[in-house]
């Protein structure tokens, strides 16, 4: 049940900041939002880990599952933007919020074992995921149109869905990464880690570069994302000590939940197709908490 919780909990913090950042990047450079992100999250992120201290156990194996957390979480972000420049985001959201049903079978490969029922649930859990975050389709092009984007060529397209494809690989390699870190670390360091590796190859750059700059309408927002990303990977972590499968795919519900919320706060449309995914996953959670109980 604490996998359970502790997924749902990261769930809705990524979902509120998803939701913030889909606001602040009409502002700003998204790029530029992922670095502010990056720093709100250190500033909060860090002083919690000072506090607790240089874990023993952070120059060992639990270490490298650590640093590669934050480094996986960090390119994850990178590739996802290069995915969104260059493809469509029809093709590229729904592939990237398949990261939490790859980190479970990244799980199961590496020898977790989880009942035949909980795979099952885990299982729809996945396929809700993957309905609920299928964007609208696009209205048919003018007849006038047509031509031009008939005459556009379709390897953008194929580079934007390979690159999704990267992303979902590399965020569900961060989940496993973090579910492994968590075991023995401290929380604190578990959030920590990606804001670190943040700091130098985002943070940095962009601030060498002139581009790290901040306007006022985008400050709630990002600080609110920051905030977000942090609470949720402590959920993470928590709720991964306890089952890494079940803790990552409930985690990336933070797509459906991203969708209603949308709906409700800014008027947006959910297809059929949405709403049934949103069955899907309550009829998996509830069926995922009855035979965890």
């Amino acid at each position: 049940m604490i996998a359970i919780l502790g997924g749902l909990g990261a769930a809705v913090a990524w979902a509120i900041s998803t939701l913030c950042s889909s606001r602040s990047s009409r502002i700003l450079d998204p790029i530029v939002v992922v670095g502010w992100v990056m720093l709100v999250g250190l500033v909060v992120a860090l002083p919690p880990a000072l506090a607790v201290g240089v874990p023993s156990r952070l120059w060992g194996g639990d270490g490298a599952w650590l640093l590669l957390a934050g480094a996986t979480n960090v390119g994850g972000l990178i590739v996802t933007y290069e995915a969104l420049k260059v493809g469509q985001v029809a093709l590229v959201a729904p592939i990237v919020s398949s990261e939490g049903a790859l980190a479970a079978v990244i799980a199961v490969l590496a020898g977790e074992t989880i009942a035949a029922g909980s795979g099952v649930a885990l299982a729809v859990i996945a396929v809700g995921i993957w309905l609920a975050s299928t964007p609208a389709p696009a209205e048919a092009p003018a007849l006038a149109e047509a031509p031009a984007r008939a005459a556009q060529p379709a390897r953008p397209r194929a580079e934007g869905l390979a690159l999704a494809v990267c992303a979902a690989a590399i965020f569900g390699a961060s989940l496993y990464a973090t579910g492994r870190a968590s075991a023995d670390l401290p929380s604190a360091w578990i959030a920590l880690a990606p804001r670190l590796v943040g700091l130098p190859v985002i943070v940095l750059p962009l601030a060498a570069l002139g581009r790290l700059r901040l306007v006022r309408p985008a400050a709630p927002l990002v600080v609110a994302s920051g905030i977000c990303e942090v609470v949720g990977f402590y959920s993470y972590a928590g709720g991964s000590r306890h089952g890494i499968a079940i803790a990552a795919v409930l985690s990336s519900q933070f797509g459906a939940i991203a969708a209603v919320a949308g709906y409700a706060l800014f008027g947006e449309r959910l297809t059929r197709m949405q709403v049934a995914g949103v069955v899907t996953l309550l009829v998996g959670v509830a069926a995922l908490s009855a035979l965890s109980a």
